[in-house]
């Protein structure tokens, strides 16, 4: 078996699965930004930046907190990564692709993400009747999952 790796990859550890989904989404792929992404993804809830620099720094990964900060906001602004406002607290979570919604806990931050979306219709007769024309929409159903209960 041969295994090539580009020097680019090999050079600067990158994971070609984070590289490429920040190309793909017109996001340069930097070190930095692609240790955030691949942080992010070991997560399987949500975090906030600061943990997220926290976990780096424990992992050896000399990022600063406004670069992860950065890398964050670049990678929601192109859709890469969801922004959950939990009160005071942004978090940041990799989700799957395509439209969806989550069911957050209020206690312990678990996110369960919704495929499809029943919403639609519902949103496009009420704009309607109000002479709007919806373009897009985010629905987060806040509670307690059943740990919490």
């Amino acid at each position: 078996m041969i295994l090539v790796l580009t020097a680019r990859y090999t050079s600067e550890r990158m994971s070609p699965t984070a590289a490429e989904r920040l190309s793909a989404a017109g996001i340069k792929s930097s070190r930095a930004r692609v240790a955030v992404l691949e942080e992010l993804a070991r997560e399987s809830n949500d975090a906030t930046a600061q943990q997220l620099h926290r976990r780096l720094l424990w992992r050896r990964k000399k990022i600063g907190l406004a670069t992860v900060y950065r890398a964050l906001g670049a990678m929601s602004e192109a859709g890469v990564v969801d922004v959950l406002p939990h009160g005071a607290e942004t978090c940041y979570r990799l989700c799957g692709e395509g439209h969806h919604h989550h069911l957050v806990c209020d206690r312990c931050h678990r996110v369960i993400e919704l495929s499809g979306c029943p919403a639609n219709a519902w949103i496009d007769r009420a704009a309607g009747r109000a002479g709007f024309v919806a373009t897009g929409h985010r629905l987060e159903v806040r509670g307690l999952c059943a740990s919490c209960r």
